[in-house]
């Protein structure tokens, strides 16, 4: 392809124009004379090293159909030196079709390959339907797309508007799952009629309670093993919320037909906000340090794909989001379903599962999409609540939970927000160590009294609420100044904390912008405006000593019981694994029988 399925989405991540007179479609490239393009770009290039690594393939084919004259090549790059030339091929008037071949023998530790095209002067070349090409794998399967929504119709739809717009794309597919949790529901939206019938026989329409992303992906899975017609099939997850490049599906799914043994082949993510940002080329998390999304070694994260240099190196990955994943069957088999976690963290703890189990996760370059930046998600959020449970659930299982550093990590936090004035996110963090306290029954009904409960919970804080910035409560526009944050001071926790108690503060009133909403610069402020992470508004946080002081001594004592029955708890959570993550489990969190095949409505 030579440009992208929007046009928010520079060609450029498809093809780079060297120099000369071009002219593009999604398929069809033209260069006047003297002219060169280049596939070394985000979505040109083919990852050999992967292939090489993970698969028994053993080359590659470029196939395209041309008119004119000119030069195609294949260039190759690899972690030793500057780009080669493995494949060239002259264009000559009356050409039709073109093969070139490359072998994949020189990219264990990295490298990719990718298409070059260019003319003389005064010639011309014309390229159409540019392939990549393997050979046909020993048992090619179909996979069952499972898209899970809540509320976002209009985002799903078009996230199956653009499948069904590519008919390649739609051929590696078996089924569509689509798992509806909302109110707003997809199928009563205008247009999900036409679409259904384009995807015909494939769609199965699912309508059930909010279970999350958890409760909605399994529901996939359970589809799956529970239909003779479809047991064998990989589910490829993917997100409702995505601007979709329909390639992402042959990538993911070609890769998995040919790996040598079964594994989870993710998809990467770019920021839709900020289109041509790659959020990391590959991820692992820190299981005891609560922390996920961090760069694996030799990683990179943020990366401006139109202007850094692209990862040579072969990356592992830890773990990988569930905005675009394929999983086989046979780690369905070996290590049973997701945990009922309702959302936030329940990818990680499937990839580490597996891994203990002889199944890898890599991240696939080249396969990517688009979601909404995770930057413009703010820290005080509900998600807090499960991703902090959760996490600590995933040390508890597959971690060293060692005790004193989660301790460590979890009090920093909690003197953090008391001093900044979230106190409701103080309050959230504490939750969620209680309820991973109450052990493998906090999971019984998949989440849903957990989410009801935190929501309680935050009603009760003001701060947690964003507003209009031209509408705050108890602020006058007029009083309202920025107040930038300094350096950062030294011994900054203990004179804040002493501040903080004696009630003493710098500012009585400031705004502050979200990139410099720092703890230790907010807690200068008995008021602080503070900008949303999203940017669509303001949340004004108020000094508060008796809540800071009532909050302190619960997350006293709720972290003591941490220290002294954390041990007892992770047992028990170890004990009840097999259980939490059965068939059985789910068949009862979704009232389905258990004994027989899942209903599939349409």
């Amino acid at each position: 392809m030579f440009a992208g399925p929007s046009d928010v989405v520079a060609a450029d991540l498809y093809a780079a124009v060297v120099r000369g007179p071009v002219t593009r479609t999604r398929t069809t490239l033209s260069l006047g004379p003297s002219a060169k393009v280049s596939g070394d770009t985000y979505f040109g290039r083919f990852p050999a090293s992967y292939w090489q690594r993970w698969t028994d393939v053993t080359e590659v084919r470029v196939e395209a159909r041309v008119s004119g004259e000119g030069r195609l090549s294949i260039g190759a790059s690899d972690t030793k030196g500057p780009a080669r030339v493995v494949a060239t091929c002259t264009v000559q008037p009356g050409m039709r079709d073109v093969v070139l071949v490359a072998p994949l023998d020189r990219f264990v530790d990295g490298g990719s390959l990718w298409a070059e095209l260019e003319t003389d002067p005064g010639r011309r070349l014309t390229v159409e339907h540019l392939r990549w090409t393997v050979g046909t794998p020993p048992a090619r399967r179909p996979a069952a797309l499972v898209i899970c929504t809540t509320d976002r119709p209009l985002d799903c739809l078009a996230t199956l508007n653009a499948l069904t717009s590519d008919e390649t794309a739609l051929e590696a597919l078996g089924r569509v799952y689509v798992v509806d949790h909302g109110a707003d529901r997809l199928g009563e939206c205008a247009g999900f009629q036409e679409v259904a019938r384009r995807l015909g026989e494939r769609l199965h329409y699912l309508v059930q309670a909010n279970l999350g992303g958890a409760g909605g992906f399994t529901r996939g899975l359970v589809e799956l093993a529970g239909d003779p017609a479809t047991e064998t099939m990989s589910a490829l997850f993917m997100d409702d919320d995505v601007l979709l490049e329909p390639d992402v599906i042959i990538r993911l799914t070609a890769f998995g037909d040919h790996t040598a043994h079964p594994m989870i082949v993710g998809g990467q993510m770019l920021n839709l906000f900020h289109p041509g940002i790659l959020l990391a080329d590959s991820q692992q998390c820190d299981i005891d340090g609560l922390q996920p999304g961090l760069p694996m070694p030799y990683g990179m994260q943020d990366v401006d794909l139109l202007h850094d240099a692209l990862q040579e190196r072969r990356l592992d990955a830890g773990a990988n989001g569930w905005w675009a994943c394929l999983i086989p069957r046979e780690v369905v088999d070996g290590i049973g379903y997701p945990l009922p976690f309702f959302f936030q963290a329940d990818d990680a703890e499937y990839s580490y599962r597996a891994r203990a189990h002889g199944f890898p996760t890599i991240t696939l370059p080249g396969a990517g999409l688009w979601h909404a930046d995770f930057a413009a998600k703010d820290l005080d959020e509900l998600n807090r609540y499960f991703l902090l449970r959760n996490y600590l659930i995933i040390s508890a299982l597959h971690g060293r939970f060692g005790r004193r550093r989660l301790l460590t990590k979890l009090g920093g936090e909690l003197v953090q927000h008391l001093l900044s004035m979230r106190y409701g996110l103080a309050a959230t963090l504490l939750k969620a160590v209680e309820d991973f306290l109450t052990g493998p029954e906090v999971l019984a009904d998949g989440g849903v009294t957990a989410l009801s409960e935190v929501r309680e919970l935050r009603a009760a804080f003001p701060e947690t609420r964003p507003h209009p910035a031209t509408r705050l409560p108890g602020v006058a526009s007029d009083e309202l100044r920025i107040v930038n944050a300094g350096p950062r001071p030294r011994l900054v926790t203990i004179r804040r904390m002493v501040a903080g108690l004696c009630g003493r503060h710098r500012h009585a009133l400031g705004a502050i912008p979200h990139d410099e909403a720092y703890w230790w610069h907010v807690a200068l402020f008995r008021v602080a405006v503070v900008t949303d992470a999203s940017q669509r508004g303001m949340r004004v946080r108020r000094y508060d000593r008796r809540r800071m002081l009532s909050l302190a001594a619960h997350g006293g004592k709720v972290l003591f019981r941490l220290l002294t029955h954390g041990a007892a708890v992770r047992e028990r959570y170890r004990r009840a694994l097999p259980e939490l993550s059965s068939r059985e489990s789910w068949a009862r969190i979704y009232g389905l029988p258990r004994s027989e095949p899942a209903p599939a409505a349409r």
